[in-house]
């Protein structure tokens, strides 16, 4: 297969990158500015792309089976605490980045879009949204370290599943666990939906590397078009 990464030097998006080469696929690996990126691996090209401009989305999409979304603003595995800081500045972008990749995908309507957002979108149970409930939320960002100001960014990226959600293009939403962490590739997790995927301790958690087997699976064997779908252990 043809796979693009937006994200491709991200904490997700670099080990999508890893996968999916590692089962022979060719991979466009994207990034705002690829000019300097000397990184060189057989059946990978780099290109530069603007998530936020559909037009500069739409000029990379020729060729591509599948394009999967790892966006953040800033690079959030070289400084993670900009991209916090940015998230919580301007919580639309996520959404702007959706509205983006589906005008671009209008003119390619066949290929199909994975975009990795939050696990703040998750329903702790059926119609109850883990986002829209204050104390949780805090709760949930407290035991991450994160600043409680970073709810904004979790609505954020619940509005960017809305966008899709009112979407019929070939999308599929990708909500990783609570807890992911450069970690272990074990192939071995459970795949959910709107709920996550709690283990036996009751924790939300996956490797980064597990996330990127997941997502790949679903490059190759599409099973959640126009759906959210969620892993953990």
């Amino acid at each position: 297969m043809q796979i693009g990464v937006i994200g491709a030097t991200g904490t997700i998006g670099s080990r999508v990158v890893t996968e999916a080469l590692q089962r022979g696929h060719h991979v466009t690996a994207f990034s705002r500015d690829a000019s300097g990126i000397t990184s060189q691996r057989e059946n990978l090209r780099w290109a530069s792309v603007d998530v936020l401009d559909a037009a500069s989305i739409g000029a990379v999409l020729p060729g591509l089976d599948v394009l999967i979304s790892g966006f953040q603003p800033g690079n959030a595995a070289k400084d993670f605490a900009d991209t916090v800081r940015r998230s919580i500045e301007d919580p639309t972008v996520y959404a702007v980045a959706a509205q983006a990749l589906l005008k671009a995908l209008e003119s390619h309507p066949r290929t199909r879009l994975i975009v990795i957002g939050g696990a703040g979108s998750l329903e702790i149970e059926p119609g109850v949204v883990h986002a829209d409930h204050e104390e949780l939320i805090h709760a949930s960002l407290d035991g991450l370290g994160l600043p409680r100001q970073y709810a904004v960014a979790v609505r954020g990226h619940r509005e960017a599943l809305n966008v899709l959600r009112a979407s019929n293009r070939l999308w599929t939403y990708f909500s990783p666990a609570e807890q992911i962490a450069p970690g272990e590739r074990t192939g071995r997790f459970r795949i959910g939906g709107d709920q996550p995927v709690l283990d036996a301790d009751g924790l939300s958690r996956i490797s980064a590397e597990d996330a990127a087997v997941a997502l790949v699976d679903e490059a190759e064997l599409p099973r959640f078009v126009q759906r959210r779908f969620t892993v953990g252990y």
